[in-house]
């Protein structure tokens, strides 16, 4: 057995700060797809049994809708500035078939995050940021009686549309999160190994381990 004295530290990716609230995002995210999607069409209506019924599921998807929005707001918002799109971004979008053949070391380092995840977070926050907008536009009880009705149908017509982006976006991640062996565990536990962080993000790697990182 190894002697776990000799095993390499561990790199912080995920504090705990980021790791509570993005599953506390999961579950708020669930509700609302469940709920959302139960109202979109009758064969979906089964799912109205997750949030207690037909109207109980009407009432409550524009409140939880809302507490998506805000926690993923509060999620996300800190993550802005590394969020950005670099040089080299662009150059690991263009040869992303070496990232799927296991080939990154043929690829510019990228940051603590790379190109695909800094779309998905763009985009993202663009969707949830309009769901709540379009959302507000038919909350019939509340807002709706103060729009033109073809403002109240157009409105509908985009929350729909957005919320089939995000759900799409979703899955992307989790598949890309899955394929990506050790991610799942670093927001589960807050860390990787330092031969992930050189394998995947290799300029973060080189970041966490200069003299002074604290991490």
């Amino acid at each position: 057995m190894a002697d776990r004295d000799h095993r390499p530290a561990l790199i912080l990716r995920h504090p705990p700060r980021d790791r509570a609230l993005h599953w506390l995002l999961v579950i708020v995210f669930l509700f609302t797809a469940t709920s959302g999607f139960a109202l979109f069409h009758p064969s979906l209506f089964w799912l109205t049994n997750l949030t207690g019924g037909g109207p109980w599921s009407a009432i409550l998807h524009p409140f939880i809708g809302l507490v998506m929005a805000v926690v993923f707001v509060w999620f996300a918002a800190p993550t802005w500035r590394v969020a950005q799109l670099t040089p080299n971004d662009i150059a690991w979008l263009k040869g992303i078939r070496y990232v799927v053949s296991g080939q990154e070391e043929r690829l510019p380092e990228v940051g603590q995050y790379n190109a695909g995840q800094k779309l998905l977070y763009f985009t993202l926050m663009t969707c949830v940021l309009l769901l709540a907008l379009t959302g507000i536009l038919f909350w019939r009880r509340y807002f709706a009686g103060y729009f033109p009705i073809g403002v109240v149908r157009l409105g509908a017509l985009a929350h729909a549309f957005l919320a089939f982006v995000v759900l799409i976006s979703v899955v992307v991640h989790m598949s890309a999160a899955a394929w990506e062996a050790g991610s799942i565990r670093s927001m589960i536990r807050g860390t990787v190994t330092p031969g992930w962080a050189y394998k995947h993000r290799r300029a973060w790697f080189r970041e966490m381990i200069r003299p002074g990182a604290g991490r």
